[in-house]
């Protein structure tokens, strides 16, 4: 009656198996370390950088406890953190000579203890917040007006063309920050390119005003287009962020919209508030743009001449000079799509770029107009333009695919298109408040939390041992399986694991005994009423199970309800609180049972039970 199959202690020794292995990495702790990551496209961080590393540690005579190279970037551990700012300055002094021109990040970090062989089991920690972990938060000021007038100037180069390809002559365009003026000879003239801007660009509201002796049309971004341009740039510069800080590796960031114009950034276990500021920093852009080929600009190639008026002087990567036209045809905002791959004919590494209609449009008449002609296209990092290639057009191309190569290796073309696809600021940010929590605030944190969970686990382990005896010591057994387990789960998922989910955690030993109490009192009910010790365990579980599973049911609800809806702390109690039914409800039942089986399941003739004092009605 009350025996389990084979199979079921199977699962049950395979989850306890599960359950230690992943669970083990968080008692390991976490040790001071120093990250090196690439600023540059391209620079690549390879076994080169990790031997470099290793020799500026030398040569400070300090040691490491153990540098390797993951992903792209090389990770030194050590045993505190003197040795860890120490290290970290000899590593900058040794990889970063001009500070005006880094081309690696170097940041202080905090990584686990976990031995090899748990690493190669893919058993990680799970992810502390920042109140437990420590690192940097910020707080950016979006600039608004930035991205008005960046719309208002995208909005003017179109009318350009527009204009053009109607053939409605102007006397000029220009933009006046967010409004955009264009002049006429005649109001016959005005009148049908205020016909073409009021159908094709629905953005603007138009106004007709005199010039003096010209006519002039005035067009401006209508309220509602303004707010919707706000919450698109708002919502662009958090997935940029979130873009290029996951590029980075930095482990569970929280990017989220505070307000109307705000962004809060944290990051756990960043350390160091100057490289954090660097890392948000790191965005590329794309942009396309003629070369000029001028007598005047190659006279200013050879150094002979002044770079003519509307032009701007760059570098290619083979250090070559390319004169290329401040007028801008194409950015990053047509760019949908990005990726490495090889040209079929000569086998380089070329970057696939895959533009939206409009930029298709716009490439397609531009490259049908400029046969012959050099193109140049534009990588712009950290506020420095770099000209990845400047083909000549042999013809037209359209169908919005576009392909980029450079004398780029395999490693560069995916780096670039990493960063292309992380696209660009909508509009520029300030950073108006900054904090950093030390690691030992964030140990303080853990303590604190650990030693909340630890004791009302002791707390609810005397009350039931004492209540319940040997019951009691089952339902304990339960509840450590349960705690082990939430804590796999948490680490096997790699949530992110805050303050708020420490109380949830300590929340959630409370709930999970509310189970074995109903099959303990369901158990006492059964035996009070006269049946054997072996069937009133068999009818204590199976009659308190429809009840326990109606009261996690509820409890479920409410806990999807908060991790669907809520943010922050919220989120992160929720995370914790759902994941703790869902254990509770596997130990609590089928763990619990399976014990008791095991102990009691064995005796046929079973009298009585160790499940403490049983209240009888009295006998009238």
């Amino acid at each position: 009656m009350n025996r389990y199959p084979i199979w079921k202690y199977a699962i049950i020794v395979i989850a306890l198996v599960v359950g230690i292995l992943y669970a083990l990495p968080n008692f390991y702790g976490e040790s001071p370390a120093v990250q090196v990551s690439s600023v540059k496209v391209g620079v690549k961080v390879d076994s080169n950088t990790q031997a470099r590393v290793v020799e500026a540690l030398q040569a400070a005579g300090l040691s490491a406890d153990l540098v390797t190279l993951d992903g792209t970037s090389v990770k030194a551990r050590f045993d505190n953190t003197e040795l860890q700012l120490k290290a970290k300055d000899a590593i900058e002094t040794a990889l970063i000579p001009d500070a005006g021109n880094a081309s690696y990040v170097v940041a202080l970090n905090l990584l686990s203890r976990s031995p090899a062989w748990l690493t190669s089991l893919n058993a990680f920690p799970m992810y502390l917040g920042l109140d437990l972990r420590g690192g940097v938060h910020f707080m950016l000021q979006v600039d608004m007006q930035a991205a008005l007038t960046k719309k208002a100037e995208a909005l003017t180069g179109e009318i350009r063309t527009s204009l053009r390809e109607k053939n409605i002559r102007h006397s000029g365009i220009n933009r006046n920050d967010q409004t955009i003026e264009v002049s006429f000879l005649d109001a016959a003239t005005r009148a049908a390119a205020k016909v073409v801007l009021d159908e094709d660009f629905t953005d603007l509201q138009t106004l007709e005003v005199p010039d003096g002796a010209g006519f002039k049309l005035i067009g401006s971004i209508k309220p509602e287009v303004a707010r919707r341009v706000q919450d698109q740039a708002l919502k662009q510069n958090i997935t940029t962020l979130h873009n290029r800080i996951n590029e980075l590796g930095v482990a569970e960031p929280v990017i989220q919209q505070q307000g109307l114009d705000r962004i809060v950034v944290q990051l756990p276990g960043v350390q160091d508030t100057a490289k954090a500021k660097d890392i948000l920093g790191r965005t590329a852009t794309l942009e396309v743009r003629m070369v000029d080929e001028s007598s005047e600009a190659r006279a200013a190639i050879n150094g002979t001449a002044a770079v003519p008026f509307g032009s701007e002087r760059y570098l290619e990567r083979n250090g070559q000079t390319v004169i290329v036209k401040k007028q801008v045809i194409l950015t990053g905002e047509n760019l949908t799509d990005a990726q490495p791959g090889f040209d079929s004919q000569t086998q380089e590494a070329v970057v696939n770029l895959t533009l939206d209609a409009k930029g298709a449009r716009i490439f397609r008449d531009v490259t049908r107009e400029s046969i012959g002609k050099r193109m140049a296209i534009l990588l712009f990092e950290k506020g420095k333009g770099e000209v990845v290639t400047a083909p000549v057009i042999r013809s037209e191309i359209s169908g919005g695919r576009v392909q980029i190569s450079g004398s780029m290796t395999s490693v560069e073309a995916h780096d670039t298109s990493l960063l292309l696809r992380a696209g660009s600021l909508a509009a520029p940010m300030e950073i108006i408040q900054e904090s950093t929590i030390g690691p030992s605030l964030g140990a303080e944190n853990i303590a604190k939390g650990f030693n909340s969970v630890t004791y009302g686990f002791l707390a609810v382990a005397v009350f039931m041992c004492l209540y319940y005896m040997l019951f009691g010591v089952f339902s304990t057994i339960s509840l450590a399986f349960n705690l082990l387990l939430l804590v796999a789960v948490l680490s096997m998922l790699q949530a992110t694991l805050t303050l708020p989910g420490m109380a949830a955690m300590a929340l959630v030993l409370g709930m999970a005994i509310d189970a074995n109490v109903l099959i303990n009192e369901r158990v006492r009910e059964e035996l009070r009423n006269g049946a054997s010790p072996q069937a009133a365990i068999h009818a204590g579980y199976d009659r308190a199970w429809a009840t326990i599973l109606d009261s996690n049911v509820t409890t479920l609800i409410a806990g999807l309800a908060l991790l669907t809806f809520g943010s922050g702390p919220v989120r992160g109690f929720a995370v914790v609180h759902v994941l703790g039914i869902l254990t509770s409800m596997f130990s609590g039942v089928f763990f619990s049972r399976g014990v008791v089986n095991l102990w009691y399941g064995r005796q046929n003739k079973l009298k009585t039970v160790s499940i403490g004092t049983i209240w009888r009605p009295e006998e009238k």
